[in-house]
This record gives C-alpha cells, sequence and structure tokens, in this order.
C-alpha cells in the first residue's frame, strides 16, 4: 500500500464543524483573508501562481513549488483555505491523475456523469474515488517538489503503483456499485439533514430491502471481486463475481448489483 515518509497535521474535513483550527472552542468574528466570499479568496490563492498555464500547458517548477506549499501548507490553516485550496489543486492535477489510469478502467472522482442538482452534490461527499485523488495529489506535489529541489532524489515509482493498481480501481468500482444499487432500488445512502437527523435515498418500493452504501466495500483482485458487507462490526464477503483480463469495471459492477438484489429478496 501507499506509505507517506512524513506525519503531517491532517487537513480539516469538508464538512463545517462547530469550531475552525487553529483555535478549536472561540467564536470570533474573523476580519481576516479567510472573511473574503470563496470566490475572492479563491481568486486570491490563484494569485500566488507566478505565471499563468494554459489547458494542457506543462506545469512549471515555479509553478510546482507553489502546490507543494498549498498542499502541505496553506490547506492546513483552516476549512476555509482547505476548500480553495483543494478547488485549485484538483483542478491542477485533474489531468496528470487522468493520464495516469490503467487501461480500460474509467474514472470519475466529481461525479461528473450525473446532472448538477442538490442530490448529486451530496453524493459528491460520498464519493471514494475522490480520496484516492487527493491522496495522489498530496503524493505527487511531494515528489515533485523533491525532484526540482534535489538532483540525488530518484523518482518513486512504487508509491503511485498500489494507487492505480489497487485503490483507484476498487474505490471506482465501489462508487459503480452504489450508482447501479442506487438506480436498481438495492443500495441506498443516507445524507444528515439540518437538524442531525439521517435521510435515506433509494428507490426500491416500500417493504424492499436495500443495503446502505456505507456499509458496503469490495474485495479487489486480479481474478474476482467481492461485495464485501459490515454487520454488528465485522466484515464479511457475501458476494463474489469473477474478472476478465482487460475487462471493463462496469462489467463486474453491474454483476454484483444484480447478485445483490437476488441475496436480498433471499436474505
Amino acid at each position: 500500500m501507499v506509505v507517506i515518509d512524513e506525519k503531517v497535521i491532517a487537513p480539516p474535513p469538508y464538512a463545517p464543524t462547530s469550531s475552525s483550527p487553529p483555535f478549536p472552542g472561540l467564536h470570533l468574528h474573523s476580519t481576516g483573508v479567510s472573511a473574503l466570499p470563496p470566490n475572492l479568496l479563491l481568486l486570491v490563492i490563484d494569485l500566488t501562481f507566478p505565471e499563468t498555464q494554459s489547458i494542457g500547458e506543462e506545469i512549471t517548477e515555479s509553478q510546482r513549488r507553489t502546490l507543494y506549499w498549498l498542499t502541505c501548507h496553506l490547506r492546513l490553516v483552516n476549512h476555509t483555505f482547505y476548500i480553495a485550496c483543494m478547488h485549485i489543486l484538483r483542478s491542477k492535477y485533474l489531468p496528470v491523475y487522468q493520464s495516469l489510469i490503467r487501461t480500460p478502467y474509467s474514472s470519475d472522482p466529481f461525479h461528473t456523469s450525473s446532472s448538477a442538482t442538490s442530490h448529486d452534490n451530496l453524493l459528491g461527499m460520498i464519493q471514494r474515488e475522490t480520496r484516492v485523488f487527493d491522496i495522489f495529489i498530496a503524493l505527487k506535489a511531494r515528489e515533485d517538489f523533491f525532484m526540482d529541489a534535489s538532483e540525488l532524489h530518484t523518482f518513486r515509482e512504487e508509491l503511485f503503483k498500489d494507487l492505480f493498481d489497487l485503490m483507484q480501481p476498487r474505490s471506482r468500482l465501489e462508487d459503480l456499485v452504489r450508482h447501479y444499487g442506487m438506480r436498481e432500488g438495492v443500495v441506498h445512502v443516507t445524507f444528515p439533514n439540518a437538524r442531525g437527523e439521517t435521510a435515506s435515498r433509494h428507490t426500491r418500493p416500500s417493504g424492499a430491502r436495500s443495503v446502505a452504501f456505507s456499509l458496503l466495500s469490495i474485495s479487489f483482485s486480479p481474478r474476482k471481486v467481492g461485495l464485501v458487507l459490515m454487520t454488528s462490526g465485522r466484515k464479511r464477503t457475501i458476494l463474489e463475481v469473477s474478472r476478465v483480463p482487460n475487462e471493463k469495471l462496469e462489467i463486474p459492477a453491474k454483476k454484483l448489483v444484480k447478485q445483490l438484489r437476488v441475496w436480498l429478496d433471499y436474505a
């Protein structure tokens, strides 16, 4: 698996919290840069780049230094800076990330396959490939920075091997199972509402059973994939389908959802 050499402070979460670092418990009206509207803060951070970059143009060394600073320093300031920095980092590194996706795997870290509705925005919060993409950004920014800083630093391909051989296709397959499973009514997702309560989203007829996506995961190997269910704090594989070499991820995802429908009817 991917190993990060340095221990760093975990970035603030996406969801708002009762108190934002670095001053937990204090509720003061901010008058600094963090108080700027999101669009203005995004513009300010974007202006920190030493030069503009056209679409498809390679990132320069000075820009890579700035990207490393955004990744390892500025985004850790607070939740507001984290959101703004991640917006820029994801837009900069997305073409590189997509170019490394193994054939014939697909990729969709932002749930772009659906129309932009409030429901889709909520789904973006649980899109599991997004986390893999964010890990890639942290690794890539660090490796690029040290490659520029020292000729003695060698590029370590093993850092990205597990990411694209295992983590990316596994998380993408989980997202596909959620997508097809919700369409068939055998998988549902839960979102917190304004009062802190959870509300489910699924389309299966009333009385029919479905599984919460938060309880599902995928076991991924070269020859087969399995659907893993968390019950009573323990994981168990409930379904397995074989894999064919160079098979698209959409195929086993549909097979797993089809078998899940049968499993729910007889479980």
